[in-house]
């Protein structure tokens, strides 16, 4: 199982914009959050065993934060040709395996993966009310066979404390999972180590 760490985006940058299907076949946009108090956007896939392990912890999180007007988000960037079981109708399976409440989007191009310097599967990122990056990171402690329960704590505590009006600490701890799985001649620069 390879782990590859998120890149860190710098804290203080804008959310990158993004237009993309989601999984019922309606188009989601940035602009559809802007209101929200904050928002998350977590680049996952199917397949990935660390997106697995935390996927049923993933679903309680999405409801807790939708039911304070949080925008939350997935986003699938990896190339369906090489990794077909990460394609638009299995994410639908998926999601509805899972019982995500929030959009689970498909990235064909990787173009919005790439304005996010997004790197592993699961990587997350919370904005705050003026769509700037407060958080990026982990979602806990938690991976596959360390026997750490997983109950996204480093993400909750960002999220709540956007909601309280506090800074979000700035000790943050990349989240470690399966590399995305960029199509041949467009992986970025960034991921190629």
């Amino acid at each position: 199982m390879a782990r590859t760490p998120s890149t860190m985006l710098p804290l203080g940058t804008p959310a990158p914009s993004f237009s993309l299907p989601d999984t019922e076949g309606s188009t989601v946009t940035l602009e559809e959050f802007r209101d929200a108090p904050a928002l998350v956007v977590m680049f996952v896939c199917n397949h990935c065993p660390f997106v697995k392990h935390i996927a049923e912890e993933l679903a309680r999180f999405g409801r807790d934060a939708i039911l304070k007007g949080v925008g939350v988000v997935a986003i699938s960037s990896n190339d369906v040709e090489s990794h077909p079981q990460d394609s638009p109708e299995m994410m639908a399976k998926a999601k509805a395996e899972w019982d995500w409440p929030f959009p689970y989007l498909h990235d064909a191009t990787q173009e919005v993966a790439k304005a996010y310097r997004a790197a592993c599967t699961p990587d997350f990122y919370v904005f705050d009310g003026d769509g700037v990056l407060v958080y990026r990171g982990q979602f806990d402690d938690s991976r596959p066979g360390n026997d750490v329960p997983v109950t996204g704590r480093d993400l909750r505590e960002a999220v709540n404390a956007v909601l309280r009006g506090d800074e979000v600490s700035q000790d943050q701890t990349p989240s470690i999972g399966c590399n995305i799985k960029w199509t041949p001649g467009r992986e970025p620069e960034y991921a190629r180590g």
